[in-house]
């Protein structure tokens, strides 16, 4: 049977609507990233379930909310550490995470490498390098498919 046409127009209208929330929530995500941010908190900001959130934000941009949130922290936990002024627990602080444990793990699921060897390999790695292509160099890689990396001795 076919959906009359009002039906097809709000489906689509709906499924704009709910592409625009979610660009909203990506927004947050890339600016509040520092803050205590939750899939019930960025749902609450979207008028939506943190299930429906869930699901579409796979469907838009491949990876939950919590995954982008987490390579947001990661990448920028680079920079910092790169910098090599801070400590590896005062990176995981500032980058919003509350367990140096978690941040430790998902940072050697994203880049391969523990963040202390990081810092201590990629100290000064991009000075004079525009910040524009060391973050496209640097960039983290999402889904767990970093290469596991041999540690190297001291």
């Amino acid at each position: 049977m076919c959906r009359p046409s009002w039906s097809r127009a709000l489906t689509t209208a709906q499924r704009l609507s709910d592409l625009a929330r979610l660009r909203r929530v990506r927004d947050r995500i890339d600016r509040d990233y520092a803050q205590p941010l939750d899939v019930e908190a960025l749902a609450r900001g979207a008028h939506m379930s943190a299930g429906h959130l869930s699901r579409q934000f796979r469907l838009a941009y491949g990876e939950s909310p919590y995954a982008y949130l987490m390579t947001r922290r990661i990448e920028r936990a680079m920079a910092l550490l790169r910098r090599g002024d801070l400590s590896v627990t005062e990176v995981c602080f500032a980058v919003g995470c509350s367990s140096l444990g978690t941040f430790s793990t998902r940072f050697t699921e994203l880049v391969g490498i523990p963040p202390s060897a990081y810092r201590r390999g990629t100290a000064g790695a991009a000075a004079g390098m525009p910040p524009c292509l060391a973050k496209q160099v640097t960039r983290p890689i999402r889904s767990h498919q970093a290469p596991v990396r041999e540690p190297q001795p001291a």
